[in-house]
């Protein structure tokens, strides 16, 4: 068989009007062989039914991930919101200022502390 009649062949196999027994038969005439040695369907079915296996075991990791990364993400978030009602209450407001635990203090006397003089 020409490159040519097997590229027209597969060509023509992926019409959804074209006939599978046709192109077989084409194909044994020209004298492919569709012949698999002992065991050959266990061993595809076998590797099928172990890859299927890793496919659920990375969707259950996924969705583990997902479940820590929750997790974290509120203790998180609950974290910074005793945080902010901490120093709501020792401040008296949330401005900046307090947010850097600045407060009443002066420039000078933070110059002094950061210096030494």
């Amino acid at each position: 068989m020409k490159i040519s009649e097997l590229k027209l062949l597969i060509i023509r196999s992926l019409d959804r009007n074209s006939d599978p027994a046709e192109a077989s038969r084409k194909l044994e005439e020209a004298g492919v062989c569709y012949r698999f040695s002992e065991g050959f369907q266990a061993k595809i079915l076998e590797r099928l039914a172990t890859s299927g296996n890793t496919v659920v075991r990375e969707i259950e990791s996924v969705r583990n991930l997902n479940n820590i990364f929750y997790r974290i993400a509120l203790t998180g978030v609950a974290a910074i919101v005793i945080l902010l009602i901490s120093i709501f209450m020792v401040q008296g407001s949330l401005s900046v200022d307090s947010f850097l635990g600045l407060g009443t203090g002066s420039d000078e006397s933070l110059l002094y502390l950061l210096t030494g003089n």
